[in-house]
């Protein structure tokens, strides 16, 4: 029988095996490297593009952020205009109320027996001050005014007597005249916001 020696032949397959198995470890390596160095630069490239439009984001805010700012002065500014622009309004309606006031104002005095010092108007009412030479004067004006259109109500507010001059007495007296609210129709509300 012919005996074969197969110890080195099994060596060599273990040195083989083990040579195979080093290979493959190293190429998992090298290839988990690979993979790593992949992973890493995509990463630091999305970084890169996230850091970009972080800063193209800031840009625009601050842009925008002036142009809405200045949308924000406009505005106030507005708001003045149109606060202005109400007061014009109602100094040109007030206007023709002063007007008529003091037309019609002359026409109620008892002629030769009373004077008026002061008339203060606002939107709801009237204060008149004035002189007279007695309180049937006082309420004789004050008749008068309540005849006119102008007023709903007439209140005596004070009547004193006052010495003038040389020792004249005279009554000095002060009326608050309540105005008559005039309802304005809702066309002609609408018309004036239109215009």
């Amino acid at each position: 029988m012919i005996r074969v020696n197969l110890l080195p032949f099994r060596l060599e397959r273990k040195k083989e095996n083990i040579r195979r198995q080093v290979s493959v470890f190293f190429l998992v390596i090298l290839f988990s490297c690979l993979a790593l160095t992949w992973y890493t630069l995509s990463m630091d490239r999305t970084i890169r593009r996230t850091v970009q439009d972080t800063e193209a984001v800031k840009s625009q805010i601050t842009q925008y952020k002036e142009k809405a700012d200045r949308v924000t002065r406009i505005k106030k500014k507005l708001k003045v205009l149109e606060n202005k622009l109400r007061i014009v309004e109602s100094l040109k309606s007030r206007r023709k109320e002063q007007l008529e006031l003091l037309e019609m104002l002359p026409d109620r005095l008892v002629p030769g027996r009373m004077w008026i010092e002061s008339l203060k108007s606002d939107a709801a009412s009237v204060v008149i001050k004035g002189i007279s030479f007695d309180n049937p004067t006082i309420a004789d004006f004050m008749k008068n005014l309540e005849a006119s259109t102008g007023f709903s109500k007439i209140d005596l507010k004070r009547s004193k007597v006052e010495k003038f001059g040389d020792g004249v007495l005279l009554k000095s007296f002060e009326l608050v005249c309540t105005k008559k609210t005039v309802s304005v129709p809702q066309d002609d509300k609408k018309k004036k916001k239109g215009k």
